[in-house]
C-alpha cells in the first residue's frame, strides 16, 4: 500500500509522459493526476475512441462533465503519478500527434527539451502566413466588429458571406494551396472573434466555467423533476399510442403513420437524456431505459448512438474526427472535405469522388429531402454496430449487445411484421405508411444538424479550452417555452455540450446562467430562431457548394492550360 501511494504521488515530467505515450501507453491528465488507462479501454461503456481523443491532454473538464462522482472515484485505480503546474496538451496519437521515444528524449538536454516544448506551443497557437485565396475569400467585416461581449447573435462567418461576382483568372496555385488559404482565412476569423488562446485567457475561462458548475449544482439543476418533466411527456406519448392504434383499427392506415412518427420523434429525446444519464443519473437504470426505448420501441441502437455521440461531444465539428458531420458523399459543411480526409472514427478515407462532387453542388437543395429518410441510415449504423460487435466486450456493459439484439428482433416483429405486413393491406399503402412514418421524424434530424452545421469547423489548436470550443462549434435555437416539447431540449445544444448530464427540462433555467458566463468571459453565445438557424445552415451549405463549383472550375482551367501548352 505504501509503495502504491508513493507511486501515485510521484511527480512525472512532460518528458516522462511523452515517453510513455510513445511506447503506446494511453495517458490522460485529470485533476493533475496522471492516469494510465490502457486496462480501462476494453471496459469503457462509451467506447475506446472517446478516451483516445484525450490521450496526452488535460481532460479534467471533459471527464467531470460526462461522469458521476462515483465513476470519478474509480479513476484513482489508474493513477501512476501526478503533474505540477499548468499542463500543455499534446495532440493525441489518434489525431496525428507525434511522440518521441525515451531514447530520443534522453539525447536532449533539459534546455533543448524546454526549447522544443516552447516551439510546440508557438506552433499550435500561431497562424501561418498563407496567402489569401483569390477565389474563395469574400470580403469580411473588420476585425474590430467581430468581438461581442453581449452577443446573442454571431457575426457572419466567411462561409456564410456571399460574393456577387467572381472573376476566374488563370490560377497557378494547386488545389491544396487554395484550400489551405481558405482554412487560414477561417482560422483568422475565429481568432478575431473569440478570446485569445494565451494561457491566461483560457485559464480564466476554465476557472469561470468551473465556478458556474458549482452554481448549477447549488441551484439543483442536476435534479430531475419527474412529474413536471416526464410525467407530462408520458401523457403525450400515451395520446400518440392511442391515436396510432385507433387509426389502424379504423382502417386509416396512412393517417396512422403520423402518430407513430411523432412518437418516435418524441421518444428520441428520452433516449438522448437517458444515454447521458440525465434522467436518474444511475448508470444501469438510464442505460436500460435508453436501450429499451431506442431498440424495442424505435428499432435504433442506443449503444451505437452513445459511442458515436461521446466522440462528437469531445471533438465537435472536427472534419477528421467528429462522426456527426461526416456525411460524404451527400453533404460537406466545410471545404476541408474536398481533401479526401481520413475519418478517425470510421477509419476510412472520405473520398471526394465523382458522386460527392455532384451531390455537394446541390446539397442545399437535397438537405431537407435527405433528412426525411435519415432514419433509415440510423437503422444501418445500429445493425452494423450490433452485428459486428463493435461495443464493449468486457465490464458492466458486456451484455448490452444481446439486450439490444433482442430489442431489434422485437421491434421488427411488431412494426415490420404485425403492423406493416399483417395489418396494412396492399404494397403501395405499406410503402406510403413506412415512408410517411419515417419522414415525420425529419425535424429531429434537422434539429441535430442545425446546432452544428452552420458553426465553426476550424481547429484552434491544443491550447483552446473545452468550454470555448463547445461554444464556438455549437449554437442554440430560440423558441417560446410552449414549443420546448417539439425541440426536446436539443434547442439548448450549446448548453447541453457544456453540461451534458443536466436534465433537459432544466436547460431553459440553465440558459440564463450560461449567458452570464459568456458575457463575463467575452465568448459570443450563438442564439438564433428556428427559421433563422435553418437559413444559416442552408446558407452555409450553399456557400460550400459554391466553393466546390469554383474549385472544379479552377481545376478545369488548370488542366486546359496544361493541355494548351
Amino acid at each position: 500500500m505504501a509503495a502504491q501511494a508513493q507511486r501515485k504521488t510521484k511527480v512525472l515530467s512532460r518528458r516522462d509522459i511523452e515517453g510513455l505515450i510513445a511506447e503506446g501507453r494511453n495517458i490522460v491528465i485529470v485533476d493533475n493526476k496522471v492516469l494510465k488507462v490502457d486496462a480501462w479501454l476494453p471496459y469503457h461503456p462509451g467506447g475506446d475512441k472517446s478516451i483516445r481523443h484525450m490521450v496526452g491532454r488535460d481532460a479534467t473538464d471533459e471527464v467531470h462533465r460526462f461522469h458521476s462522482a462515483q465513476t470519478l472515484e474509480l479513476t484513482n485505480r489508474y493513477q501512476i503519478g501526478r503533474i505540477e503546474g499548468r499542463w500543455l496538451n499534446f495532440v493525441p496519437p489518434i489525431q496525428g500527434g507525434k511522440f518521441r521515444t525515451r531514447e530520443e528524449l534522453n539525447k536532449l538536454s533539459e534546455a533543448e527539451y524546454a526549447e522544443s516544448c516552447s516551439s510546440e506551443q508557438e506552433s499550435v497557437s500561431s497562424s501561418s502566413s498563407a496567402a489569401q485565396s483569390p477565389v474563395f475569400e469574400p470580403a469580411d467585416p473588420p476585425a474590430s466588429s467581430l468581438r461581442k461581449r453581449n452577443a446573442t447573435t454571431v457575426p457572419r462567418s466567411p462561409s456564410s458571406s456571399s460574393v456577387s461576382s467572381i472573376e476566374l483568372e488563370p490560377i497557378a496555385a494547386t488545389k491544396m494551396s487554395v484550400l489551405d488559404a481558405r482554412t487560414q482565412k477561417e482560422l483568422d476569423f475565429d481568432k478575431a472573434k473569440y478570446p485569445s488562446l494565451d494561457p491566461e485567457s483560457q485559464d480564466n475561462i476554465v476557472r469561470k466555467y468551473r465556478q458556474l458548475q458549482d452554481r448549477i449544482e447549488a441551484e439543483g439543476l442536476y435534479r430531475c423533476n419527474y412529474w413536471s418533466g416526464y410525467g407530462v411527456e408520458c401523457i403525450r406519448y400515451s395520446i400518440a399510442i392511442a391515436l396510432f392504434i385507433l387509426c389502424l383499427r379504423s382502417g386509416w392506415y396512412i393517417t396512422a403513420a403520423f402518430p407513430i412518427g411523432f412518437l418516435w420523434h418524441q421518444l428520441a429525446f428520452v433516449v438522448h437524456d437517458s444515454a447521458h444519464m440525465g434522467v436518474t443519473h444511475n448508470y444501469y437504470f438510464d442505460s436500460v431505459l435508453a436501450m429499451f426505448i431506442a431498440n424495442y420501441c424505435g428499432g435504433l441502437s442506443a449503444c451505437w448512438w452513445k459511442q458515436n455521440h461521446n466522440v462528437h461531444h469531445l471533438v465537435t465539428n472536427s472534419p477528421e474526427h467528429d462522426p456527426d458531420i461526416e456525411y460524404l458523399p451527400f453533404f460537406a459543411i466545410t471545404h476541408r472535405f474536398f481533401e479526401d480526409l481520413t475519418s478517425s472514427y470510421y477509419e476510412f478515407s472520405m473520398k471526394y469522388d465523382a458522386i460527392a462532387k455532384f451531390m455537394v453542388l446541390y446539397q442545399h437543395f437535397t438537405y431537407y429531402p435527405i433528412m426525411m429518410v435519415a432514419r433509415f441510415n440510423l437503422y444501418r449504423l445500429g445493425w452494423t454496430y450490433i452485428l459486428l460487435n463493435q461495443g464493449p466486450k468486457k465490464g458492466q456493459a458486456w451484455w448490452f449487445r444481446y439486450f439490444e439484439l433482442v430489442g431489434q428482433i422485437f421491434f421488427w416483429t411488431w412494426y415490420g411484421y404485425f403492423v406493416v405486413y399483417k395489418t396494412i393491406p396492399g404494397n403501395w399503402t405499406r410503402f406510403a405508411f413506412v415512408m410517411i412514418s419515417h419522414a415525420i421524424t425529419a425535424p429531429l434530424h434537422v434539429q441535430i444538424t442545425l446546432s452544428h452545421f452552420a458553426m465553426s469547423t476550424t481547429d484552434m489548436g491544443v491550447t483552446e479550452s473545452f468550454p470555448q470550443k463547445m461554444l464556438r462549434t455549437t449554437m442554440d435555437v430560440d423558441c417560446p417555452q410552449w414549443l420546448d416539447f417539439f425541440h426536446g431540449g436539443l434547442q439548448f445544444q450549446a448548453i447541453h455540450h457544456l453540461y451534458p448530464r443536466i436534465p433537459r427540462h432544466n436547460l431553459r433555467r440553465t440558459q440564463k446562467l450560461v449567458q452570464e458566463f459568456c458575457n463575463e468571459v467575452d465568448i459570443p453565445y450563438a442564439l438564433y430562431g428556428f427559421v433563422d438557424g435553418n437559413k444559416r445552415v442552408i446558407g452555409k451549405m450553399a456557400d460550400v457548394a459554391r466553393q466546390a463549383a469554383i474549385l472544379a472550375e479552377c481545376q478545369r482551367t488548370i488542366v486546359a492550360g496544361e493541355v494548351a501548352h
